[in-house]
């Protein structure tokens, strides 16, 4: 909903600024109206203490102001400015936010600290273990160790079933062999 008032607010001022903008005056106070709102949300997005927004809205109201054809007029349309953003504040503390993005995307983070965890502690203990492969690796198989199968792979290295194998890294659950004759060679 804030989308849609915001653009109902952006077509009203903009018929508001063509109906009352001359030649002669209308490059400078688009610029005011311009840089109050940069200065609004310049003091949202950094300072954040409401100073340079009062400022900045102060030459918004008077953009707004300036233009119009009498005195009456344009202090009608600066309180119409001022009460269109009371209600908006008004709006946005009366309807909470929407949170839709959070709603399909998983913030928390399955970190270790909260109990998570995705590798079996006891594949830790694999490192520097040797086994037999009971399949061919091309590069995935299934090992033996001490008599306990485990899925793991060769890194890209093709090895047949009955192979002697140790194991090099465990990264999660994917555990890392290699062929135990070509680690003593190399």
């Amino acid at each position: 909903m804030r989308g849609l008032f915001a653009v109902i607010g952006i077509v009203l001022m903009s018929l508001f600024f063509a109906y009352h903008i001359d030649a002669a005056s209308g490059l400078w106070i688009v610029l005011l109206y311009g840089a109050g709102l940069g200065l609004i949300i310049f003091d949202g997005k950094v300072t954040g203490d409401g100073t340079i927004a009062l400022l900045g809205a102060l030459m918004m109201i008077m953009g707004i102001a300036v233009p119009a054809p009498g005195f009456l007029y344009g202090s009608l349309a600066a309180m119409g400015f001022i009460l269109g953003a009371l209600a908006s504040t008004f709006f946005l503390r009366v309807f909470s936010r929407r949170e839709l993005w959070s709603k399909i995307t998983l913030k928390d983070k399955m970190t270790g600290d909260l109990g998570y965890n995705s590798i079996n502690e006891t594949y830790k203990d694999l490192v520097g273990q040797k086994g037999k492969t009971m399949t061919d690796f091309r590069p995935i198989g299934t090992i033996d160790i001490d008599g306990s199968q485990y899925s793991a792979t060769s890194g890209g290295q093709w090895i047949k079933a009955g192979e002697e194998i140790e194991v090099i890294e465990v990264d999660g659950t994917r555990i890392l062999v290699k062929k135990l004759e070509e680690q003593k060679e190399s």
